[in-house]
């Protein structure tokens, strides 16, 4: 710990001006961010989210910095502290580790490890590591969904409003150059008002076998449902095209329809493994089609990249298809969450919009959107759009730039906000709040409990009862020195 002081004294140019908080008392906080000093990030996560976002460090250092990270997987860990040139000294092999570092260096000399942490663990740690965080007065950039249940969001948006930081949420569609365009388009008011929406994400058929059938995703209880884990987003699209109304009502329907044993082909017989089944060359989900072949020609990214620790090749590909859950058949997995959903929502001045998620679709995440105003439509599909304006009878064909981020320049978009955010010290710099955010996944969490339930759900009473339930609940300060000695694994 001794080498941890010396080496971060050296590390420090200064700390955040912080809002008065009784998670931050004792800190340093009497220097402000200058813009010409990088915001410095510690890093949560080193899998495919974290390496997306901190992309934005690489092409820009002097508007932010990497300078800790936590990583339980030893390759992921080495290459990603090598990528960013991070000390050794602070790099962590959990964020219980670093959050232990952290409390001890402000405990010592008054000043966090960094200005803020970019939380990119599994969804259900992301609740416990916020709040950690928060305690600590860090800015935070979490990844999407907030958390899996209704009362772990109500309680994260408790900690970041006591705490009184700049958080961020990883709805990146929000900050892509494509959505932003169409954003102005709609807050101008040129087509008149915005009546009804049509919305479809086509996750794309090996995506989701990959992330929702084999993958993270595949099971509520381990995770959530896929209308939370993938679509978030989407729903927070809607609510921000049609702010400040709100949404009133909302209906679902959707089911697990096909990636089910019952839909197992009869040719692959008793197989439950890719490598071994009779019908591979035939099916695909086949893994080997997904993961081994590209691999064998030289494309080591996504999705093979996220199945191995450190650089895939051939024969981890391989081990990894015979021993782990990227190898199963689809019809033979575990998976539980739906594979295709309908959202229907109203919001509270009389507009309405709809929202599909499916997963049989060539297109990846291509998300094709129309827009119906009083005087005009906007039809897109996140490469371009269209506007119609039916008073002038024109039709303008727009082309966004496109970073080569990921969710057409969203991942960057959303890194630039927010570094900009907390260098300014001004949380309307992202253009939503942690209530604004809460707010979007009680609707997502309506919308399943109407899939669910079959009924139609009242959206705020949803959000009423809900709040009215946990408003009390509060993770009590014992919970973060215990969960020190937990594992992130």
């Amino acid at each position: 710990m001794s080498a941890l002081l010396s080496n971060t004294k050296n590390l420090w140019r200064r700390s955040v001006k912080l809002k008065d908080s009784p998670f931050v008392q004792g800190i340093d906080s009497s220097v402000e961010l200058h813009p010409s000093q990088p915001v410095t990030f510690a890093v949560i996560g080193c899998g495919q989210r974290g390496k997306a976002y901190t992309k934005y460090a690489l092409s820009y250092p002097e508007r932010c910095k990497v300078v800790a990270i936590a990583e339980p997987r030893p390759q992921s860990q080495k290459l990603f502290a090598k990528l960013h040139k991070v000390d050794q000294t602070l790099v962590f092999d959990t964020w219980q580790d670093l959050h232990a570092a952290s409390a001890e260096t402000i405990s010592t000399i008054g000043k966090r490890l960094a200005d803020a942490v970019l939380i990119a663990v599994q969804d259900n740690l992301h609740l416990e590591a916020t709040v950690a965080f928060a305690q600590q007065g860090y800015h935070i950039l979490c990844e999407k969904p907030m958390a899996t249940s209704v009362e772990d969001c109500i309680n994260m948006e408790n900690a970041i409003k006591k705490a009184g930081t700049i958080f961020g949420m990883g709805h990146v569609m929000r900050y892509s150059p494509y959505s932003k365009e169409i954003s102005e388009i709609v807050r101008s008011g040129v087509l008149g008002e915005l009546i009804n929406v049509v919305h479809v994400e086509p996750i794309g058929y090996y995506h989701f076998a990959h992330s929702y059938v084999r993958g993270n995703w595949s099971t509520e209880k381990e995770c959530s449902f896929s209308l939370m884990t993938k679509s978030c987003h989407d729903i927070d699209m809607l609510c921000h095209w049609l702010s400040p109304s709100t949404p009133v009502k909302v209906s679902s329907f959707g089911s697990l329809k096909h990636f089910r044993n019952a839909s197992k082909p009869a040719a692959a017989g008793a197989s439950t493994r890719c490598l071994d089944c009779p019908m591979e060359k035939d099916c695909e989900y086949s893994a080997k089609k997904i993961y081994l072949d590209p691999v064998s020609h030289g494309n080591a990214g996504w999705p093979v990249g996220t199945i191995v620790d450190g650089i895939p090749d051939i024969e981890n590909v391989t081990a990894a298809l015979r021993d782990g859950p990227y190898g199963k058949c689809v019809y033979e997995s575990t998976n539980d969450v739906c594979d295709h959903q309908v959202v229907n929502l109203e919001f509270s001045n009389g507009s309405t919009a709809s929202f599909t998620m499916v997963a049989f679709t060539s297109t990846i995440c291509e998300r094709q959107t129309r827009m119906h105003f009083a005087h005009g439509e906007i039809v897109g599909d996140m490469i371009k759009f269209t506007v119609s304006d039916f008073r002038k009878k024109t039709n303008k064909v727009y082309h966004p730039r496109n970073d080569g981020s990921g969710h057409g320049g969203g991942d960057l978009g959303l890194m630039r906000s927010f570094v900009e955010a907390v260098s300014a010290g001004k949380q309307e710099l992202l253009g939503t709040s942690v209530e604004e955010v809460l707010k979007s996944h009680l609707t997502v969490f309506a919308a399943e409990a109407s899939r669910k339930e079959g009924r139609v759900v009242d959206c705020e009473a949803f959000e009423r009862e809900a709040r009215n339930a946990f408003k009390c609940l509060e993770m009590p300060k014992d919970v973060f020195d215990e969960s020190i000695t937990k594992d992130t694994k």
